[in-house]
């Protein structure tokens, strides 16, 4: 017999489908081009920080708003607009001015050079190789000292320049400069590049000069900045500073790119938690199915990931990545969100005549407080791998980074074929075999195990098998907070419910771990860093089982005693919660157990 297709479910799995479709390309990327753009990690924490408590506040007021008006579709439907143009207008980002590389000028024993040392071993094998044989047509702007004039006068055979007016002021030595030599220090760790300056044809302030350096003079040395009109050397050696905190704060341009963050993050709250609740009423009693809708998001976002990954590293020329194509992607892929969503039937059947007091209600219970704070713990977590996997990728990938992206893109897309799809798939079969508690205690246990298999990586492909491990660390994990969050909500708060425990995993959880994880990798780097996460996921695991067990011992012995434990039922008056052998909520509250028929019904 066909199964039959419940129509009604077309246009939410659409809308999970082309949603995530169309976040996929930008998402992951931002941290790194906020890195590209020269923001420091932890100006990149700080935001990623401040991001998660704008979408705390949004999601549980845009679920006030939606359940107090009754007005969820065309909420939903302007926070997919809002977030497709917001998105998009990062693209129009004002690129923040580069200073002219610095070099370091001498002329001392019969040789005039300029060069430049770095630690940054990929862009002194990079220069050795292009430049090896090659002549550049350069200016320096050099400061003077006054006994450097001295040599200047006397030994460079200038007329028109002296004596000069002011002996500290700065010269302009115009010069081919060939023959490249590079030394290596192997102790530092450090190489320094020289290329030498002829003795003829060159220019200081516009006159001929003889750059004569005899040995008896005193040693010429001067900081210098450099143009040599060479996009790809000036990229390679540009004086690029990590801009700090307090230097971001007076840009204008970070601000455009941080607000159209905030903006875009205000618009995903929204879109999340109301949508969550639109699917969990379109469900109505079959909340098992779930997983089943929101699987089409992983398989938008896996496909959608690894081609823009392809597509941003093919259009890329020179130094920086060119992600023009990823916001075009966006907008078109959101807009075919929009338009599914209005295909979209819901209809609210409660509604909470005092909303804040019925949600108020569930911070009276301690199994539902545990299950807030397993939350944040989750957000945690979470943070390090949305905001900073990529960065330690990038850091262990070298001096070729061509390929960089598409493995990013490889990286999503086994994140979601491979790990969250079946996941999933499966999350409620799962849910019904190990309970709600067995689930979370799970997923702290997946990211122990994938924080310190990344503390241990050398080569960045090696991540690949280390993402199927996503299907436990967010493909359970949101079908356990997205099921558990329904199952506890008073008729009519649904879908406040789900914004409040978003903004719990998001505001607090992933806002605390972006700002932690920010100064960990400018302080100990990131496999350190990945290696203190994972030992903190194992002891919170140890902790939530144990505590899980005492909880367990002591409502049974309550039982025993014909006692009513008030926790086990945090929405008495609206919720029948069983506690199965694990402590674990099992049926719905405000419906009867889920129909097996159901499973038809996909």
């Amino acid at each position: 017999m066909r199964p039959r297709i419940d129509k009604d479910l077309l246009p939410m799995k659409a809308h999970y489908f082309f949603f995530n479709a169309g976040t996929a390309p930008v998402v992951p990327f931002m941290p790194t081009l906020a890195k590209q753009l020269g923001y420091s990690n932890v100006v990149v924490g700080t935001m990623y920080a401040i991001l998660p408590v704008i979408g705390m506040l949004a999601k549980p007021l845009c679920g006030f708003i939606a359940d107090r008006y009754q007005r969820h579709r065309t909420l939903f439907i302007a926070a997919e607009i809002l977030t497709a143009v917001a998105f998009f207008a990062i693209m129009f980002t004002p690129a923040i001015p580069q200073q002219l590389p610095s070099v370091t000028f001498h002329c001392h024993a019969g040789e005039a050079n300029f060069h430049f040392c770095t630690e940054d071993q990929c862009t002194i094998n990079e220069i050795e190789r292009d430049y090896q044989d090659k002549a550049l047509a350069c200016k320096l702007t050099c400061p003077t000292q006054a006994f450097m004039w001295d040599i200047i006068c006397q030994d460079w055979n200038t007329t028109g320049l002296c004596p000069p007016a002011n002996n500290t002021a700065n010269i302009d030595i115009s010069a081919t400069f060939t023959n490249l030599l590079v030394e290596r220090n192997e102790t530092t760790n450090e190489g320094c590049m020289f290329f030498s300056v002829p003795h003829i044809k060159a220019e200081v302030n516009g006159h001929n000069a003889t750059m004569y350096c005899p040995k008896d003079k005193p040693y010429f040395s001067t900081l210098c900045s450099m143009d040599c009109n060479d996009t790809y050397l000036d990229g390679k050696i540009a004086d690029s500073p990590v801009i700090s905190t307090k230097a971001a704060m007076g840009l204008y341009q970070f601000w455009w790119f941080f607000g159209m963050l905030i903006i875009s993050w205000i618009g995903m709250a929204a879109v999340v938690s109301i949508g969550d609740a639109i699917c969990f009423g379109i469900l109505g009693e079959r909340a098992h199915l779930y997983g089943k809708q929101r699987l089409y998001g992983s398989v938008g976002w896996g496909i959608f990931s690894i081609l823009a990954g392809v597509l941003v590293d093919k259009m890329s020329n020179g130094v920086e990545k060119d992600y023009t194509i990823v916001f075009w992607m966006t907008a078109v892929l959101i807009g075919l969100d929009v338009v599914a969503s209005m295909k979209l039937k819901h209809t609210q059947t409660h509604l909470s005549p005092n909303i804040v007091k019925d949600v108020g209600q569930m911070f009276l219970s301690v199994h539902c407080l545990i299950f807030f704070i397993w939350c944040i713990f989750i957000g945690l977590g979470t943070a390090l791998i949305w905001n900073f996997l990529f960065v330690h990728l990038e850091s262990l990938g070298g001096c070729d980074a061509t390929y960089m992206k598409t493995l990013q893109g490889f990286v999503m897309s086994i994140q979601c074929f491979c790990g969250e799809l079946p996941f999933f798939f499966f999350s409620g079969w799962i849910l019904k075999k190990i309970g709600h508690v067995n689930a979370m205690s799970m997923v702290l246990f997946g990211f122990g195990v994938r924080f310190i298999l990344y503390s241990m990586l050398q080569d960045p492909w090696y991540a690949l098998p280390i993402e199927l491990l996503n299907g436990v660390t967010f493909g359970l994990f949101y079908a356990t907070m997205a099921s558990y969050a329904s199952i506890v909500a008073p008729p009519g708060t649904e879908t406040t419910m789900q914004g409040l425990v978003g903004a719990i995993f998001e505001g607090v959880g992933v806002s605390l771990g972006s700002l932690i994880a920010g100064y960990l990798f400018d302080s100990i780097g990131g496999g350190h860093t990945f290696e203190i996460f994972g030992v903190a996921a194992f002891v919170a695991f140890i902790v939530h089982v144990c505590l899980q067990m005492y909880l367990q011992r002591h409502h049974s012995s309550s039982d025993e005693n014909g006692k009513q434990i008030d926790d086990t039922n945090p929405t008495a008056e609206n919720a029948t919660l069983k506690e199965d052998n694990n402590v674990d909520v099992e049926s719905s509250v405000k419906t009867s157990t889920p129909n097996e028929d159901g499973h038809n019904n996909s």
